[in-house]
Order: structure tokens, then sequence, then C-alpha cells
């Protein structure tokens, strides 16, 4: 499982391209209404992008790798950290679970997310061989107070409260990856309606998700000039 998660870390960028290409593969629906399944699946992608959200204002961890491979310089246990030890996996998996779900794909719900999971806990895996490793005796400590992934968010009130939250951080390191699945779960909504309904019927719902598509587009182009020019930093 370790050899799997170090392997999987490395490539782990390409996850989400590989949704939604999955995602694009046809079959039966979840849902009879497209519109319940979009709200659904929004939804739920809404909270995991708010925990991702939260976690990276109130303590950014520093273990993004380092030449591809599980790196930490330290062991963060502060924020959302304190109430789950993979906040940041677990805000990806319903991102990827509820752009399925908009999707109406039972195919990737049933068999795609499965598999993403266990590609995330073997990613975990490998992250804990290393912090083990690296921290001993603390990190076992952090493991028998924190969960795995369900947070626990008894004493949340006091995090959210003991801490400032960085939103120049959140818009440098975040804006990438929000504006990518926005635009995939809304071309997708998109396309289900035109082989549904037909343009003429689905033209109105096209023509406001094109503009919620230029909105995210828009969204994208300012966060990312703020960072290159460097207005916003991300310290």
């Amino acid at each position: 499982m370790v050899s799997l998660g170090n392997f999987l870390f490395r490539y782990r960028n390409g996850l989400f391209p590989v949704a939604f290409l999955l995602l694009l593969w046809p079959g039966p629906g979840i849902f009879p209404d497209d519109r319940v399944a979009a709200g659904a699946g929004l939804g739920v992608a809404l909270a995991g992008q708010i925990l991702r959200a939260v976690t990276i204002g109130l303590a950014y961890i520093i273990r993004g790798g380092r030449n591809r491979k599980v790196y930490a310089e330290s062991l963060v246990q502060e924020g959302m950290f304190a109430h789950s030890r993979n906040p940041l996996y677990l805000g990806n998996l319903l991102i990827i679970l509820g752009v399925g779900l908009a999707a109406n794909s039972r195919l990737f719900v049933l068999i795609g997310f499965p598999l993403f999971w266990c590609a995330y806990l073997a990613i975990i895996s490998a992250e804990e061989n290393f912090l083990r490793r690296k921290f001993g005796k603390e990190f076992e400590d952090y493991c028998a107070r924190v969960n795995r992934l369900v947070p626990n968010f008894a004493g949340l009130g006091r995090t959210l409260h003991g801490m400032e939250f960085k939103w120049r951080r959140l818009i440098v390191k975040e804006y990438g990856s929000a504006c990518a699945w926005m635009a995939g779960m809304t071309l997708l909504v998109a396309k289900n309606c035109w082989v549904h309904q037909g343009y003429a019927k689905a033209q109105l719902t096209i023509l406001v998700l094109s503009a919620v598509l230029g909105t995210i587009a828009t969204a994208y182009a300012v966060a990312r000039y703020l960072k290159k020019s460097q207005i916003v930093r991300g310290d």
C-alpha cells in the first residue's frame, strides 16, 4: 500500500483530469431529473471546497512534496488539522463525488469514486509512513488524538476564533483547482441538458451555464494576475 501510495503521490495532480474523462463515459443516471443531480452534486462539492478553504486559510500544511516525493517540514496540528489528519484529501473526495453526482453518472459513483477513494487511502498510507518515521511518538500521539479522515468537530469554535484566517493565501493556493472543478461541473451539466433535452428546450439553461462558465474564467484570470503580479501573496 505504501509503495502504491508513493507512486500515486508522484502523479496525484492527474487524478482530477482522469476523473473528468471517466465522467464523460455514457451510462445510466442516478436521478431521473438532471436538475436534481446538479443541485445535489453542487451541494456535496461545495462542502468539500469549504472544508479545503477553511483548512488552507487557517493553517496551510507544507506537505505538498519535494521532488514529487512525500515531504514535511513540520507536523502541522493546528487549524482543521486538529480535527482531521487529512482534511484536504477529504475535501478532494467530496468534490470528486459532487462532480460525479452533478454529472448524473451512476457508473462513476459506483465504480470510479471507490477507485479514487482507494487511491487517496494509498497516498495517505505513504504520507503516514513518512511522518511516522520522521516524527515518531509525536505523530503517534497525534494519530491517537485525531481521526484520519472524518472530522471531529468538538472544539471547532475555539479553533475558528483562535486563529487568523489568511484570505490572501487561500486565493493564491486554491484558485486553480477551485476554478477547474467548477468549470468541469458546469460543462458536464450543460452536456446533460443538451443530450437529454435537446438544444431547443435547453437553450436558456445552456446560455445561463455559459455565463457561469465565463464568470469562472474571469475569476481565474483575475486571481492568476493577482498572484503573478504579487499584488496578492500567499505568505
